[in-house]
């Protein structure tokens, strides 16, 4: 992945509460012989983690099938089962993040309020100028004083440039002077924050697109990447999100925030599962330096770790 750090440690860190909700009690009912009722209960666990319906019911037939069949006797064999067929179901795909191969990579961030949105792109300028990156930050979202203000204060720690507009000012404006400056500069990277929409409010929707269209008038390709913040902890609710989203502005990726303040870190495989959007990025604390690529072997394994 390059420009963004993977450690087990943060990620074991990040999924303490998923971890003391599903892998830690998942470990003590699968101690002894495996029954249909220990795998009814498995299968309420992992629903309960938000895996999601889909891969809960595929995984859940296939480890009765093997019990049935007496391919699996005992519940701790039950353990890598489960594990390898949550990884089987996120291991196909590119999870990379697309870079422009000429001219600077514009990254558009879009989610609804409260999302995290902008504290995450705040982790990945970070992530950018401790790489060597000049990095240009497009205030986009017009409508709310304090997400600019925020955003003029993550620009002056992280020493990089911001282009703004009038309050409630038309977002795009402010899109079409961040693209030129970011050519005129000779900038690598152009990071859009965007106001924090309701999913069901269709105006603004639109918006989003009319901000696409004239980034890639600047920019042939871009934005090279529309990542989608969602709040790990809003469970279920992220997949319809993440739906509408997708519908708007073609989401090429999924940035997960909030992932150490819930105990439904399953939703990885949900969001996977229902609408095939990778998630490339994870937020697993408060500080810049808390982003993550999300690397599904070492995910799935600190879900299922003891609880410490």
């Amino acid at each position: 992945m390059g420009l963004f750090a993977s450690t087990a440690s943060a990620i074991r860190r990040g999924l303490a509460r998923t971890r003391a909700a599903l892998g830690g009690s998942i470990r003590g009912l699968l101690s002894g012989p495996l029954s249909a009722d220990v795998i009814d209960e498995v299968e309420r666990r992992l629903i309960r983690a938000d895996v999601g319906p889909r891969a809960t019911s595929a995984i859940i037939d296939e480890l009765r099938e093997a019990w049935r069949t007496g391919a699996i006797v005992n519940g701790t064999d039950a353990i890598p089962f489960i594990k390898d067929g949550l990884k089987k179901r996120l291991t196909r795909v590119d999870r990379s993040l697309r870079m422009a191969d000429e001219g600077p990579t514009v990254i558009l961030l879009v989610g609804v309020n409260g999302s995290g949105k902008t504290t995450s792109l705040a982790k990945i300028a970070a992530s950018f100028c401790a790489q060597g990156k000049t990095v240009t930050i497009a205030a986009a979202d017009t409508y709310r004083a304090a997400a600019v203000s925020q955003l003029e204060i993550w620009a002056q720690r992280l020493g990089v440039d911001i282009i703004k507009g009038a309050a409630g000012g038309d977002p795009a404006a402010v899109v079409f002077d961040a693209t030129a400056a970011t050519i005129a500069r000779g900038g690598d990277v152009l990071l859009i924050d965007t106001a924090g929409r309701l999913h069901t409010q269709q105006n603004l929707m639109r918006q989003l697109t009319k901000i696409r269209e004239v980034a890639t008038k600047k920019i042939p390709d871009a934005p090279h990447e529309v990542l989608l913040v969602l709040d790990a902890t809003a469970g279920q609710n992220a997949i319809r999100q993440a739906e509408q989203f997708k519908n708007a502005v073609d989401v090429t990726g999924i940035f997960l925030a909030k992932l150490d303040g819930t105990a439904k870190g399953g939703i990885v495989v949900a969001i996977h599962d229902v609408l095939g959007i990778p998630v490339k990025l994870v937020g697993v604390g408060e500080t810049p330096e808390d982003v993550e690529v999300f690397e599904p072997d070492a995910f799935i394994d600190a879900m299922f770790e003891e609880s410490q």
